[in-house]
């Protein structure tokens, strides 16, 4: 997957490479998760979605910094770009907090779960079309900020139809274990052994989107920042403003309720990285000692919800 999206990013630029490598994986992560909503596990899928914003945001991002950190004293990178997915995060957070700060103001649960349920179909909507009105802003009106500093000439080795088929390929094949997945995930939580929302927060998103992860280390060992920042960044933004609300949606549909509605703490823990991502990238530079915050971020978000009673 990898070295099909490199090829990709060679030929149209790292910005097409990195969407794309970010809605090949996303695409196994909403496929898993459409089959959990379908079979009611919708704190699972809260969690899990939750949990695949956070890997990418503090995960991935945190080791693109400090393992291209360690070959390179310093790295620089697309700012506008990175601003642009930082600010969309923190609109997503927007979508979270309303609805969380709505149930907390009403006293009777039953008309706030049914007006909850109401808010986050309407703002799903919204959300889809801010999406798709920044991929109109990111590929045509000002295609030209997205556009990297000149690099090292390379060349693809490998012909655009066969990377093509290879990023169609390794989704596909990765799809056919989701089923199976969401079985051992209700197993595991069954047993007792780890409640729903470690297992959705931080297991199931390292295991769903472990090529895409791959792939933004290995660019940024290559000192290719802009496609690092666009797979871990543009994969956040995208679960956020693209995956959540289509399952929304989704659920409304087939009769899953399915909400933007998630506990006080995730959100609080949604809106406290976005921040600190945020102050880390506003120079459009990067350190390995960057990265490490970041992880150690992570790190300390995990035992929390290790430790986190399932409500």
């Amino acid at each position: 997957l990898g070295y099909a999206t490199e090829e990709i990013a060679l030929r149209f630029g790292e910005t097409i490479g990195g969407l794309l490598n970010a809605t090949f994986g996303n695409a196994v992560e909403l496929i898993i998760a459409i089959v959990a909503v379908k079979d009611g596990m919708i704190r699972v899928v809260q969690a899990s979605l939750l949990g695949s914003i956070l890997s990418n945001l503090l995960l991935v991002l945190g080791f693109c910094f400090l393992l291209g950190g360690f070959r390179y004293s310093e790295q620089s990178f697309n700012l506008t770009a990175a601003q642009n997915y930082a600010s969309l995060l923190a609109l997503s957070c927007l979508s979270l907090l309303i609805p969380a700060a709505f149930w907390i103001s009403l006293d009777d649960h039953k008309k706030a779960s049914e007006a909850v349920l109401q808010l986050s179909h309407i703002s799903a909507i919204f959300l889809l079309a801010i999406y798709l009105l920044f991929l109109y802003f990111q590929l045509h009106t000002h295609a030209h900020l997205y556009e990297a500093e000149d690099e090292d000439t390379e060349y693809p080795t490998l012909t655009l139809s066969f990377s093509l088929v290879a990023l169609v390929l390794v989704t596909v094949l990765v799809s056919f274990h989701a089923d199976m997945l969401v079985d051992a995930i209700e197993a595991i939580t069954k047993g007792g052994m780890l409640t729903d929302t470690f297992v959705g927060l931080i297991l199931l998103p390292i295991v769903g989107n472990a090529a895409e992860h791959m792939t933004a280390v290995t660019t940024a060992m290559k000192n290719k920042m802009d496609l690092a920042i666009g797979v871990a960044l543009g994969s956040s933004m995208q679960i956020a403003l693209l995956v959540t609300p289509l399952l929304v949606i989704i659920g409304w549909a087939i009769g899953q309720p399915m909400t933007l509605f998630f506990q006080g703490f995730e959100t609080v823990v949604l809106f406290v990285s976005v921040l600190i991502a945020n102050y880390l990238i506003m120079d459009g530079k990067s350190n390995w000692l960057e990265g490490a915050m970041l992880l150690g971020t992570y790190c300390i978000i995990a035992v929390a919800f290790f430790y986190y009673p399932e409500s």
